[in-house]
């Protein structure tokens, strides 16, 4: 009885996670790499495993870091079944194959440049024709149903509060005599984020595997969040900007909808100034995704059920759009009055945020606020770290835009959250695997998981495998060539992040001093720097 991390080990994307009973082999989740060019190569790897010997799979959630490379498993062969909520297969019956026609058009898009290049051309990791043939194997169940898809397993899904129906999974496997449960948390819930229950509590589990994803982290209170989303609407649109929100379009749309919706009231004097200012959701995927919420009301907290009790769907104002047509997205920025725009990828590296910010970012009175978390690579996380010029569709954008995070919005618990989850646990866990996280945050979980919890944890890193049996941490040693990636990869991003530090302090400095203008030439130098530093590690990986 064994579990290998696939994915999200020392790191926050690609969930996927192997357990092999001497009976029985399935998956937790097979979810994308998300992040740079680095990380998104992973997706294009074999998968460790034969996909044939899997016999089913639990999905956790439908966000594409937990569900991503499904429509790549069923490319590559399998046909068995995907257990997950009902709510979760009804969103990915629109996340897939959407991620499916993302992967298209980026991959016709790198295969001009690789053309150009001379470089053979690749196919996408898959379509979205081929995602929309992978639901067919989905399965949905309820929460609290105990389900036994094998001799030696049963699973139970619990609310996890992330989104529309994540879960928690509890696991139970008995292989020659011995019992085992294994509780995976999933993506847990932020305590008190709009329209969802908070995460369920399990009384007893031998093994945790838990995310991390805020694990070094608070976040600041519901009040204080709500306040200050206001506060930003309010200031930017009094000085005649625009306010650009990059977000998921599943679970972060809804949630702001919500907010603008319930807190308006609480602005009488400032309301009489914005209250005709237009919210636009662009994105096909939320227009879709909302529907879906419209249909699993019975998910909703009691806070959003009592509004629906009086009539007043909370996902619904009067001076709310949706945008359905690439015309309607281009003619947003043809606006000069100030609008909101919501949409996506939430990441900043997809999707139509991408043109929004290209027309945006460049003007001091608009306002670019991000509302989730941002891997490293991204060009969400570039700009929440302070970079002064960005490349968007290969044309250079100088950021004048005021750059905002409200951290609590996240779907994601921080640390306290955690803890009070972990903590609820009736009969303490043998040992806490800490996953789907940055190298700090799991560090700092741990340690605070050890100290006031009295409880072993292990920090796995990508291919570990560990035998419950056995009770032995086993990691697999890379080949040469892996490992020489590995140490590319490393070197590549540390020497990135040194230029990126000298060209901030560069266009600093020539922002204060006119007469700092020959330094142009060092500036395109060292982004000539960055690019070919990306440009020999993508040769390598080739």
């Amino acid at each position: 009885m064994k579990i290998t991390f696939l994915g999200a080990a020392k790191e926050v994307t690609g969930s996927c996670y192997l357990i092999e009973t001497s009976k029985t082999k399935f998956l937790v989740d097979c979810g994308m790499f998300q992040g740079g060019e680095v990380e998104e190569e992973l997706n294009y790897q074999d998968f460790a495993f034969d996909v044939k010997d899997i016999d089913f799979i639990l999905l956790t959630h439908a966000h594409i870091d937990h569900s991503g490379r499904i429509p790549l498993l069923y490319k590559r062969g399998y046909r068995k079944r995907i257990y997950a909520t009902k709510g979760t297969v009804d969103l990915c019956k629109y996340m897939l194959p959407d991620s499916g026609h993302i992967q298209e058009m980026e991959n016709e898009w790198k295969n001009r440049k690789r053309q150009r290049a001379g470089k053979p051309l690749r196919e996408p990791l898959y379509t979205a024709d081929e995602a929309k043939d992978s639901l067919s194997i989905f399965y949905g169940v309820d929460y609290d149903e105990l389900i036994q898809p094998s001799s030696d397993v049963k699973f139970k899904f619990n609310d996890a509060g992330h989104m529309l129906g994540s879960s928690i999974i509890e696991v139970w496997i008995s292989e020659n005599g011995n019992d085992i449960k294994i509780v995976f948390s999933g993506d847990l819930g932020n305590k008190g984020t709009p329209i969802l229950r908070e995460p369920s509590l399990i009384k007893d589990a031998d093994y945790v595997i838990c995310e991390s994803t805020y694990g070094d982290r608070l976040h600041e209170n519901i009040e204080d969040r709500s306040k200050r989303l206001m506060e930003i609407i309010i200031r930017t649109i009094k000085r005649g900007g625009n306010v650009i929100i990059p977000s998921f379009a599943v679970g972060r749309t809804q949630e702001l909808l919500y907010e603008i919706h319930k807190n308006s009231g609480k602005y009488q004097k400032e309301i009489e100034f914005i209250n005709n200012v237009p919210v636009y959701v662009d994105s096909p995927l939320a227009v879709s995704v909302t529907n879906v919420f419209k249909d699993h009301l019975d998910y909703f907290d009691s806070e959003a059920q009592e509004y629906i009790k009086r009539g007043d769907y909370p996902l619904d104002f009067p001076n709310l759009h949706f945008t359905h047509s690439t015309e309607e997205s281009k003619a947003l920025n043809d606006i000069k009055t100030p609008v909101i725009i919501i949409s996506a990828s939430g990441m900043c590296e997809a999707g139509r945020i991408k043109h929004h910010l290209k027309h945006n970012l460049w003007k001091p009175e608009n306002t670019i606020l991000f509302v989730g978390y941002q891997a490293k690579g991204t060009l969400g996380r570039k700009l929440l770290e302070g970079e002064k010029n960005v490349k968007i569709f290969g044309e250079d954008i100088m950021v004048k835009a005021d750059i905002e995070y409200i951290e609590s919005f996240s779907g994601h618990a921080d640390q306290k959250g955690i803890m009070d989850w972990l903590s609820a646990f009736s009969d303490k866990p043998k040992k806490i695997f800490i996953v789907h996280g940055e190298d700090e945050a799991q560090a700092v979980l741990s340690d605070k998981i050890k100290s006031e919890l009295g409880i072993e944890t292990i920090i796995p890193s990508r291919y570990d495998t560990y035998d419950f049996q056995k009770d032995i941490l086993v990691s697999v040693e890379l080949d040469d060539i892996e490992q020489l990636s590995v140490e590319i990869e490393n070197k590549v991003e540390e020497m990135r992040l040194r230029s990126e530090k000298v060209l901030n302090k560069l266009q600093e400095f020539m922002g204060k001093n006119k007469a700092a203008k020959n330094l142009n030439d060092i500036v395109k130098n060292i982004n000539s720097v960055n690019e070919n530093l990306m440009r020999l590690y993508r040769e390598l990986l080739e």
